[in-house]
């Protein structure tokens, strides 16, 4: 039978034993969960359907901007190709 100071000694190295073992068993299942998500979310972006679901959603945005973009930038009406020459008005020298 261990009494006193090894008795204490004993059951603290057994407790922080257990405390251990469940710290580890948690760390594990957070590394688990977290290399299954990042696989999931790896495999889904990657994926055929989630870039016809972005390609979808950004053609919609830009087309739903096209019709403003262009009515602002259009004038109504052009001039010519090439600015027509003007002569400068003549001066007098006094």
């Amino acid at each position: 039978m261990v009494t006193g100071i090894k008795a204490f000694k004993n059951a603290s190295l057994i407790m922080f034993q257990k405390i251990a073992n469940v710290l580890s068993i948690v760390s594990f299942i957070m590394v688990a969960s977290m290399s299954g998500t990042a696989y999931y979310a790896y495999r889904f972006v990657t994926s055929e359907q989630f870039k016809a679901r972005v390609m979808n959603e950004v053609l919609d945005n830009v087309q739903g901007m096209m019709p403003k973009v262009l009515d602002n930038a259009m004038p109504d009406m052009t001039g010519g190709t090439v600015p027509e020459f003007i002569p400068p008005a003549p001066t007098l020298i006094k």
